[in-house]
């Protein structure tokens, strides 16, 4: 190798080999850029009768959190009993092969089977609340009556039934805080439905935001009562925990507009078809730019869950605090092997 001596004695590069480091990394850079290219091109597009979650794969590449399949829950199958048995009594359909009892039986593993369940029948019921919204078969206005405690609607009614359940544990200001949720997710389908009315789009920048309504912003005070804890209102304030809930938020409401696309029919709220209608890109092409943006907000949520200020707190408090991140930065990787099985999007 030649190499020269600076002034102050010591070695240097020659001119000849950081020329071909430089060369050599150009080189890398290309080939990395080129096979980019050629894995996005070749990312399965939703086939007549498959998943439109096969399109989500890349992420167990990307994303080292989601690498590994979440463990299930060794009373899955009790969990399971205990959804269809809630859901027959207050009048929803709980189809098997839908599963919501397997993405909480994914994300609850390390805990007992009835914080799984809960949860499982609160997944059932907001998935209701949903596709009922979206096909015109239950008004925007249904939210108050959930919010006066009005049980005419089916919906109403297995809403009254787990909030008994689900309040008795829980602090007033929990209480309140789950009100304000409910009143966003109103809030946000109203602006759904004037964008229909008006047909009007979200811009890019608008729909982040919307979205983390339309998912319903209390999903993720559930997770509480379900551990049976309760997160002091100062780390609720704080801004690592809202991060960490926009960000857990934001990954599984964008993973599964990708997983639904086919099944909205071309509505525009959703993140695919934002991008294929705004940025002029082929499904492939705003796909693939959709699983961009869900890689880096899995790194925003693991960040803020490293933030959380736990060091000056008393050892049970801390583990509370600690067992909801857990349960958070668990979801999305529970809700991509959801994706992949269920018979929702199918």
């Amino acid at each position: 190798m030649n190499a020269t001596v600076n002034s102050a004695g010591n070695p240097a590069e020659s001119t000849t080999e950081h020329t071909g480091t430089n060369t050599g990394t150009n080189v890398f850079a290309t080939v990395r850029t080129a096979l980019r290219s050629v894995l996005t091109s070749m990312m399965p597009l939703p086939r007549r009768g498959g998943s439109a979650a096969l399109a989500l794969l890349p992420l167990t590449e990307r994303v080292p959190a989601m690498a590994e399949p979440c463990r299930m829950h060794p009373s899955v199958y009790a969990i399971e009993a205990a959804v269809i048995d809630w859901a027959r009594r207050t009048g929803l359909r709980a189809d098997p092969g839908v599963g919501f009892h397997r993405m909480a039986a994914r994300a609850f593993a390390e805990f007992d089977a009835a914080a799984a369940a809960l949860f499982a029948q609160w997944l059932t019921w907001l998935f209701h609340l949903d596709d009922e919204l979206d096909e015109g078969e239950c008004p925007v206005e249904v939210f108050q009556a959930l919010l006066s405690g009005s049980a005419r609607h089916p919906l109403e009614a297995a809403f009254a039934d787990l909030w008994r359940v689900t309040s008795a544990r829980m602090s007033d200001r929990w209480r309140a805080r789950f009100a304000v949720g409910l009143q966003r997710q109103h809030d946000a389908c109203r602006t759904e439905a004037d964008n229909r009315a008006a047909r009007r789009m979200p811009t890019l920048e608008e729909y982040p935001a919307l979205r983390r309504g339309t998912v319903g912003p209390y999903l993720y005070d559930l997770v509480e009562p379900c551990l049976r804890v309760e997160v002091p209102d100062w780390m609720h304030a704080s801004e690592p925990w809202r991060q960490l809930v926009d960000a857990c938020s934001d990954v599984t409401a964008w993973c599964n507009d990708v997983a639904s696309r086919p099944k909205e029919r071309g509505d525009v709220h959703n993140f695919v078809v934002l991008a294929m209608r705004q940025l002029g890109l082929g499904e492939r092409e705003a796909t693939a730019w959709v699983l961009d943006r869900i890689v880096r907000r899995c790194e925003d949520m693991h960040t803020a869950a490293r933030r959380l200020p736990l060091q000056d707190l008393a050892p049970k408090e801390a583990r509370d605090i600690s067992l909801v991140a857990c349960a958070y930065l668990a979801a999305p990787r529970a809700h991509l092997d959801w994706l992949l099985e269920s018979a929702r999007y199918a």
